[in-house]
C-alpha cells in the first residue's frame, strides 16, 4: 500500500495540519469498515446461498424446474410452493446483485428462478383448452391444475379428485412474474407465451364472482367439496391485475405487441368485492390467516387503512397462538382426529376440531416481513422471539420450519377445556428429512430482509406496498396505475366531460341555453364510438389459432374503460359510456333514470379512477331526448357540469381537442400487427335540410299517454281465430299486448297474423309504447320477447358479497341465489313458468328491482341494514302496499316509469326515516319491514343463545330448526347460521306475522339472558306462543278468539311485547322449561 507523505508543518499552520491528519485517519478507518462490511455481506450471502442450494435447489425438478410441496415428495409438484420457492431464490439473486464479484452465483440463482417460472408456464400451456373453456363460464371442471407431475409436467389428479380451482395461485404467479421481469430476468421468450399470459389475465379477471377452493384447497370450512368466494383469492387477483397492467413481458427491449392489457373495470369490481368481503374471508370462514398474504406481503391488495387494521387485528386476536396461527376456526387439517382416509368431512364433523386446530409457524414469518415493510421493529422482534423456539435444525445446522404444530391425542381434553394450555408437537412435514418448502422459502426471504441483505424495494420492485398514487410512474405508451406526480390524485381528481350533439340543429338549440356542444364532424379526426364497437377491437387481444385461444370474451366495456381515449390503428377514439347505449331493454328510454345514471357514472369514475391522466367522459345528446318530458332536467344537469361541479365532484368541460393532452390515453398497439376489417359503426351525425328548432318550445314533446285498461284474460279460453278477430278490432295498446301474449304462448313467436309474425307484432308494439312512455305495455312487450337487463350479473355478485342473498320468483317456486351467476344463467332464473303464472311482466320487473338493489347496496349500504335475504317478490309486495294502502294511488308498480320504481325501492328500504313523519300504524310498519325481512341488531346471536338452551329445537310453521347438528356445524357469528335462521323465517306467509316472530325471538332471548339457569325441555313452538299471546289480547280487550289475529299486529311495540312476554312466561311455567339447578323452576324475570 502506498503511503501518503506529508511535509513538516510550518509555524502558524499547526491547526491546519492537525485537521489534515485527523481527516486521513477517518478516511482510512471508513475504508477499512467498508471492506469489513463488504466481506461480512459476502460471507452472509454465501451462507444463505448454501442454504438455498441444500434446501431448495436440491429439490428442484431436473426437467421443469418446479418444486414439490415437501422434500420427501418425489412425484407431485405443487404450483404455489413452486412460485414461493422461485421467489426465495430470486430474493437471494437480488441480494447478490449488490456485490461486484459473486463468482457466478447471481446468474445461477437467476436462471434457476427462470427455469421454475417457465416450468410452471410449460405445465399450464399444455392446458390451453381449459383456459378457453374457463373464460366462458368459470366452471371448476375447467380450472388450471395446481398440481403436476414433478418430472413430466403431466396431470396427476383430476378435478374430481382434487380442488384445482385456486385463483390465488394463478394470481400469485402473475404477480411474481411482473416483479421478476422488472428485475431484468428474461422469463417470457415467444409471442405464444405472451398470448397465453394475456389469457391468464382473462382467467383471473372474473375472480370477483368465481367461487374457488382457496389457499387451503378445500373450499368451505366444512370440507364438503363446495367452493366459495374467498376474499384472499379476490385480493390476490386484484393485486395481480394492478401489477401486470401495461407490463411488457419481453422487458425493456420488448415490442409494442408484447404488452399485457387489463380490463380496468374488471379490476375495479375485484377491488370493490374484495373490500366488501373484508374482514371476512368467505361465507363459512369469518376469519382466515390466508388474508395475511392478501392484505400484506406479497399482494398488498388494500391500502384502506381502516379495512387493513380491522382485518389484521381480527386475524391476530382470533387465530394467533403460541406455535403460530391457526388457518381458520374448526380447521381439522393435521389434527389427530381427522380421518386421513376420507377426502371430505361428515356432516357436523367440524365441531370435533374446535379449539384443537393446528398452528402454523409460517405466519409468524409473514408477520415479520409485514413488520419490516411497516418499519415496525417492535413487531419484527415480537414475532422473531415467538418463532425462535419453534425452529428445528438439520445436520448442517440450517434452520427448519415445521409445517404446523398439533395437539396430541392425550392432550385434547385439556386443550379444549383451556385453549393454549397444552404442549404441541411438530408435524412430520417440516423436519430435516422432510422439508416444508413453502415455509423454508418464506424463512429465506424474511432472513434476507432481517439481516439487511435485501431491501424492501428490491423485493417489491413495483412498490405494491405503497398506495397507487405513491408508486413510481411507469414510462411508455400504456395506461398505468396513477403516480403521485401525475395530474389528479384520488382526492383532487378532475373529471373531463365532452358534450356531443347528434345533429347541428340540436347543437344550435343547445347553444341558445348556453350549452356548448360539438357534433361528431367537429371532433374529427377523433371518432366517437359506441362501447360495443370497442368490444370488437378487444376481441382480438390474446387470439392464437395455434393455441386454440380466442381472445377476450365478449364482455362489455365499463365506465372506467370508456373514460380512456384510445389510439387504434392510427385513429383516435373516444367511447361514450354504456348507460347511453340505446339497448333492447326498456330502461334506456327513461330520461329521468338516465339523468340519475349520468350523475352516478360521473361520481363512480371520480371515486375509483386510479390511472395516470384524467378520465374523459363523453355525453352524447340525441334528438329523441328533446322530446322527453324530463329534457329540462337534463339541461339543468348539463348547465351544472358546465359550471365545473356535480354534487361535489370537480368537472371540466370543453372541446375534445383541448382535453386530449391531459387525458388518459391507451395505445392498442396489438391491432397494428393484424390485417383485420373491424366493421366499426361510429356514432353518426344526423343530417337535416335546415337547422329547424330554435328552442324547446318548438320541439314536439311526448304526451302523457293513457287509455282504458280493459282486461282480455277471458280470451284465454277462446280459439285462436276468435282471438285474432278481437285483436284486429282492439285499438288499445294494453289490449293488443294481452291478446298477442295469448297467441305467443299458444302458437309460438313465428305464427303469422296478416302477413306479420307474432314476434314482429310485439316488437312493433314495443317501439310504439316506448315512444309514448306507456310503461306497463313496454314491460309486457319486453317480457314476451324474453329480454334481459344488460350486465346484471355483477350487481347480483355485489349483493351476495355484502353478506346477503337474493331470492327471485314467487311462493314455493322461489329460487334462492346464493352464489354468483353467469350471464348465460340469467334467463332461466327469471323466465320460469311459476313466475309467468303471476304475470308475464314480473320477469322483467324483478330483474329491474334486482338491478336497483345491486346499485344501491354498493353506494347506500345502510339502506339494507338488518336485511339478510332480499326476496324480490316480497319487496315488490312492499312497494305495492305503500303505493296502494299508504299513498292511496291506483296504478300498479309495473305501470310506473323506471325512475319512479327506483325511488319506490329506496322509499320502502328507508322506512325507518319516514315512518313516524307519515304516521304509519304499527301494522303498516310491520308489513313493510316484514316484506323486507329486516331484523334488529345481534338478532342471530340471540337466536343462537336460544338454540343453545333448546335441545329439541325451535319449531315454526311446521318446520324445525334443530339444535343438532346446527350448533355443532356452525358458529354464532357465521353467515351460514344466519341463513339457516332466515330460511326458517321465510316459511311464514304473512309479512306482519314474520315481524311478530322476530320480536318474539328477541323477548325469549332477553328472558334467557336474565335467567341463565333456564332451558327449554320441550320443542320451542313459536306459533303456539303467538296464539297464546292472542288469547291474552282477546281476554284483555273483551274480544272473542274468532276475531282476526291481525288485530294483534296493530298493537304498539310496548303492548305487543307485554302480551308476548306473558305468553312466554306462561309457557315456561306450564313445564316447558327446566332450571339447570336441580331445585325446580326459579322465578322468571321478564323486565
Amino acid at each position: 500500500m502506498s503511503t501518503l507523505i506529508t511535509p513538516p508543518p510550518q509555524h502558524g499552520d499547526t491547526s491546519r495540519c492537525r485537521h489534515q491528519t485527523t481527516s486521513s485517519v477517518d478516511i482510512e478507518q471508513n475504508v477499512n469498515l467498508k471492506v469489513i462490511s463488504y466481506d461480512d455481506t459476502v460471507r452472509k450471502l454465501d451462507h444463505y446461498y448454501g442454504i438455498v442450494k441444500r434446501q431448495l435447489l436440491q429439490n428442484q425438478s431436473i426437467t421443469l424446474g418446479i418444486f414439490p410441496a415437501t422434500s420427501a415428495e418425489k412425484e407431485v409438484a405443487d404450483i404455489r410452493t413452486s412460485v414461493y420457492c422461485a421467489a426465495a431464490i430470486w430474493s437471494l439473486y437480488q441480494a447478490y446483485r449488490r456485490i461486484d464479484d459473486d463468482h457466478g452465483k447471481a446468474y445461477e440463482l437467476g436462471q434457476s428462478c427462470v427455469k421454475c417460472m417457465r416450468g410452471v408456464l410449460n405445465c399450464w400451456m399444455r392446458q390451453t383448452e381449459r383456459v378457453e373453456k374457463f373464460k366462458k363460464g368459470q366452471q371448476p371442471t375447467y380450472a388450471l391444475h395446481s398440481k403436476f407431475h414433478l418430472i413430466t409436467g403431466g396431470e396427476v389428479l383430476s378435478t374430481g379428485q382434487y380442488g384445482h380451482l385456486q385463483i390465488d395461485v394463478v394470481s400469485l404467479y402473475l404477480l411474481f412474474l411482473v416483479q421478476m421481469i422488472n428485475s431484468g430476468l428474461q422469463i417470457i421468450y415467444t409471442m405464444d407465451e405472451v398470448i397465453f399470459v394475456q389469457n391468464l389475465v382473462y382467467y383471473v379477471e372474473r375472480s370477483y364472482r368465481t367461487p374457488d377452493y382457496g389457499m387451503w384447497e378445500r373450499g368451505s370450512k366444512y370440507n364438503n367439496g363446495t367452493p366459495e368466494l374467498h376474499a384472499s383469492s379476490i385480493g390476490m387477483a386484484k393485486a395481480a391485475l394492478e401489477a401486470i397492467n401495461g407490463c411488457n413481458l419481453f422487458g425493456e427491449k420488448g415490442a409494442s405487441w408484447s404488452v399485457i392489457f387489463v380490463d380496468i373495470d374488471a379490476h375495479n369490481r375485484n377491488r370493490s368485492i374484495f373490500e366488501t368481503l373484508l374482514p371476512r374471508e368467505s361465507s363459512s370462514k369469518h376469519v382466515d390467516a390466508s388474508l395475511i398474504c392478501a392484505i400484506s406481503f406479497p399482494a398488498f391488495a388494500t391500502h384502506d387503512q381502516g379495512l387493513y387494521s380491522k382485518t389484521r387485528s381480527q386475524i391476530v386476536s382470533s387465530l394467533q397462538g403460541k406455535y403460530g396461527f391457526k388457518r381458520f376456526h374448526r380447521d381439522g387439517y393435521g389434527t389427530v382426529l381427522e380421518d386421513k382416509k376420507r377426502r371430505f368431512y361428515n356432516h357436523a364433523e367440524t365441531k370435533e376440531f374446535e379449539n384443537i386446530e393446528c398452528e402454523w409457524p409460517l405466519f409468524y414469518l409473514y408477520m415479520m416481513i409485514e413488520g419490516i415493510f411497516r418499519n415496525s421493529d417492535e413487531q419484527v422482534e415480537q414475532y422473531k422471539n415467538l418463532l425462535q423456539p419453534l425452529i428445528k435444525r438439520d445436520r448442517y445446522g440450517d434452520p427448519v420450519i415445521p409445517k404446523y404444530y398439533f395437539v396430541q391425542r392425550d392432550h385434547i381434553y385439556g386443550e379444549r377445556a383451556e385453549p393454549g394450555s397444552q404442549v404441541r408437537q411438530a408435524s412430520s412435514e417440516g423436519t430435516a428429512q422432510n422439508l416444508f418448502l413453502w415455509g423454508q422459502s418464506i424463512w429465506i426471504i424474511a432472513s434476507l430482509l432481517l439481516e439487511n441483505l435485501l431491501h424492501i424495494n428490491e423485493l417489491d420492485l413495483i412498490r405494491r406496498y405503497l398506495p397507487s398514487y405513491n408508486r413510481p410512474r411507469k414510462g411508455g405508451r400504456y395506461s398505468a396505475f396513477q403516480s403521485k406526480s401525475s395530474k389528479g390524485t384520488a382526492s383532487d381528481l378532475v373529471v373531463q366531460v365532452v358534450f356531443i350533439a347528434e345533429s347541428m340543429r340540436l347543437q344550435a338549440m343547445m347553444a341558445t341555453y348556453g350549452i356548448q356542444t360539438q357534433t361528431p364532424h367537429e371532433v374529427e379526426p377523433v371518432q366517437i364510438w359506441p362501447p360495443k364497437e370497442l368490444v370488437k377491437v378487444y376481441k382480438y387481444l390474446g387470439v392464437s389459432e395455434k393455441l386454440g385461444l380466442r381472445g377476450r370474451p365478449l364482455r362489455p366495456v365499463g365506465a372506467l374503460g370508456t373514460s380512456k381515449i384510445y389510439r387504434i390503428c392510427g385513429q383516435t377514439v373516444l367511447c361514450y359510456p354504456l348507460v347511453f347505449e340505446v339497448s333492447d331493454f326498456y330502461l334506456s328510454h327513461d330520461m329521468a333514470l338516465l339523468i340519475d345514471d349520468i350523475k352516478t357514472e360521473l361520481h363512480f369514475v371520480g371515486k375509483y379512477w386510479r390511472l395516470s391522466g384524467r378520465p374523459t367522459v363523453c355525453i352524447p345528446i340525441r334528438e329523441e331526448h328533446m322530446r322527453d318530458v324530463h329534457f329540462r332536467e337534463l339541461l339543468d344537469l348539463l348547465a351544472m357540469l358546465k359550471n365545473g361541479h356535480c354534487d361535489g365532484l370537480k368537472i371540466r368541460t370543453g372541446r375534445l381537442q383541448n382535453l386530449i393532452s391531459s387525458s388518459c390515453i391507451e395505445h392498442l398497439d396489438f391491432m397494428s400487427a393484424m390485417d383485420i376489417d373491424l366493421d366499426i359503426k361510429p356514432f353518426e351525425q344526423l343530417k337535416h335540410a335546415s337547422i329547424g328548432y330554435q328552442s324547446l318550445t318548438d320541439v314536439p314533446t311526448a304526451i302523457t299517454y293513457s287509455e282504458d285498461s280493459k282486461s282480455f284474460k277471458d280470451m284465454e279460453a277462446q280459439p285462436t281465430p276468435e282471438v285474432i278477430n278481437v285483436l284486429r278490432s282492439v285499438s288499445t295498446l294494453h289490449g293488443q299486448i294481452e291478446l298477442l301474449g295469448i297467441l305467443l304462448r299458444r302458437e309460438g313467436p313465428n305464427y303469422q297474423i296478416d302477413g306479420a309474425s307474432v314476434q314482429d307484432r310485439v316488437s312493433s308494439l314495443l317501439h310504439q309504447s316506448s315512444s309514448l312512455r306507456y310503461w306497463s305495455v313496454v314491460r309486457q312487450c319486453n317480457a314476451l320477447l324474453s329480454r334481459e337487463v344488460e350486465s346484471i350479473s355483477p350487481y347480483i355478485t355485489t349483493v351476495l358479497v355484502s353478506g346477503r342473498q337474493l331470492t327471485v320468483g314467487y311462493g314455493n317456486s322461489e329460487i334462492l341465489i346464493d352464489r354468483p351467476v353467469q350471464p348465460g344463467e340469467i334467463h332461466d332464473l327469471f323466465y320460469t313458468p311459476a313466475l309467468q303464472d303471476h304475470g308475464v311482466v314480473q320477469a322483467v320487473l324483478q330483474q329491474e328491482v334486482v338491478l336497483y338493489c345491486g346499485k344501491l347496496i354498493a353506494t347506500h349500504t345502510q339502506l339494507f341494514t338488518g336485511i339478510l335475504n332480499i326476496r324480490v317478490s316480497w319487496m315488490i309486495k312492499a312497494m305495492t302496499y305503500y303505493l296502494h294502502d299508504i299513498r292511496g294511488r291506483k296504478e300498479t308498480v309495473e305501470a310506473l316509469a323506471p325512475n319512479e320504481v327506483r325511488r319506490l325501492v329506496v322509499k320502502v328500504l328507508s322506512i325507518d326515516k319516514w315512518a313516524n313523519v307519515e304516521r304509519l300504524t304499527p301494522q303498516q310498519t310491520r308489513m313493510i319491514d316484514g316484506c323486507l325481512g329486516r331484523t334488529p341488531k345481534k338478532f342471530y346471536e340471540k337466536v343462537w343463545n336460544i338454540l343453545l338452551k333448546t335441545p329439541n329445537g325451535v319449531c315454526l310453521c311446521g318446520h324445525l330448526l334443530p339444535q343438532e347438528p346446527t350448533i355443532s356445524e356452525m358458529s354464532p357469528g357465521e353467515l351460514n347460521f344466519a341463513i339457516a335462521v332466515q330460511t326458517l323465517l321465510n316459511r311464514i306467509e304473512h309479512p306482519e306475522y314474520r315481524q311478530i316472530v322476530v320480536e318474539l325471538f328477541t323477548i325469549i332471548a332477553t328472558i334467557l339472558e336474565r335467567n341463565p339457569e333456564l332451558r327449554f325441555t320441550q320443542q320451542l313452538n313459536l306459533d303456539q306462543i303467538v296464539k297464546d299471546a292472542f288469547k291474552l289480547f282477546c281476554k284483555d280487550s273483551g274480544r272473542s278468539m274468532g276475531d282476526d289475529m291481525f288485530l294483534l299486529f296493530n298493537e304498539t311495540q310496548a303492548a305487543l311485547t307485554s302480551y308476548l312476554a306473558r305468553a312466554v312466561v306462561n309457557s315456561m311455567l306450564s313445564g316447558d322449561v327446566r332450571s339447570e339447578i336441580d331445585e325446580g323452576l326459579t322465578f322468571c324475570q321478564v323486565s
